[in-house]
């Protein structure tokens, strides 16, 4: 016997067809009014949208160039320490925030920590030390020990585990559990089940993400040199204060070299992992 529905279906004739897609449309063209409103008034209470004040600012900008060209590289022999201490520093933090995320990715992530609690806890931890600039650690860090690489490293460390460990606990939420209960089923122990059920999965992006930050924290590491935390970053700002603008100019142009250096090494780095 078949049983008629209680409600008849709608007959998916044009007129239907046509005003779904109308509907459609309708809510498209809100949702980008509203992204265009928030635009435009982000705009507006940044300053973009004074064109006056803007222009007033081309000839101040015209002649910081020429006061900055050409660049003198005469102490160019004295920029060599402090570029060595700056990729020093951009390795150190990564690898002290590297092997800290890996502990707090996996107690961050639901399918391996040992308690709710403990989850919790650890993305609570995440989150804070993401929200603190690595600028204002820095000059928490040269307070508390001083001018030198040493605020420099914990800085940067500190907060980059708070995105690096995100993005691993993140990777392991993600993986099969195919491999994780084949361990299990083996008689695994749970620190058995993360070493060979958990991490061959999550290792080439664990490696990737971990390659991606050094890239930045060679970058980030020389706005901690600004507040005293060493590397080439001090050795800019220290010729700022002294309005040295064509050395500022080629120290820039060094800094530029270095970054392309880095972002090339780490590209191979990152086809290795793959």
């Amino acid at each position: 016997m078949v049983h008629s529905s209680s409600k008849p279906l709608l007959a998916a004739t044009p007129e239907v067809v046509l005003g779904l897609r109308r509907r459609a449309l309708y809510v498209k063209a809100v949702q980008l009014g509203l992204l265009a409103a928030v635009l435009l008034g982000s705009f507006y209470f940044c300053g973009l949208l004074q064109w006056q004040t803007l222009a007033n600012g081309v000839p101040a900008i015209y002649e910081l160039t020429l006061e900055a060209l050409p660049p003198d590289f005469s102490e160019w022999r004295l920029w060599w320490r402090p570029l060595l201490d700056t990729v020093a520093m951009s390795i150190a933090g990564t690898a002290l925030a590297v092997s800290l995320s890996l502990v707090l990715g996996f107690l961050a992530a639901r399918n391996t920590t040992p308690h709710p609690t403990v989850y919790w806890f650890a993305r609570g931890l995440l989150n804070v030390l993401r929200a603190l600039p690595e600028l204002i650690l820095g000059i928490v860090f040269v307070a508390a020990v001083g001018f030198g690489m040493l605020p420099g490293v914990l800085a940067l460390g500190l907060h980059s585990i708070g995105m690096v460990g995100k993005f691993f606990a993140e990777s392991i939420e993600h993986v099969d559990d195919a491999p994780i209960e084949a361990v299990r089923a083996s008689g695994g122990r749970p620190l058995q089940v993360l070493l060979h059920g958990v991490l061959p999965q999550v290792l080439p992006q664990m490696a990737d993400v971990s390659v991606y930050r050094w890239e930045f924290n060679f970058r980030a590491s020389m706005v901690v040199g600004i507040v005293g935390a060493g590397g080439i970053g001090m050795e800019l700002f220290s010729r700022l204060r002294i309005f040295e603008y064509q050395q500022v100019t080629a120290l820039l142009i060094v800094i530029l070299g270095m970054v392309v250096l880095v972002d090339t090494l780490g590209s191979q780095l990152r086809m290795r992992f793959k």
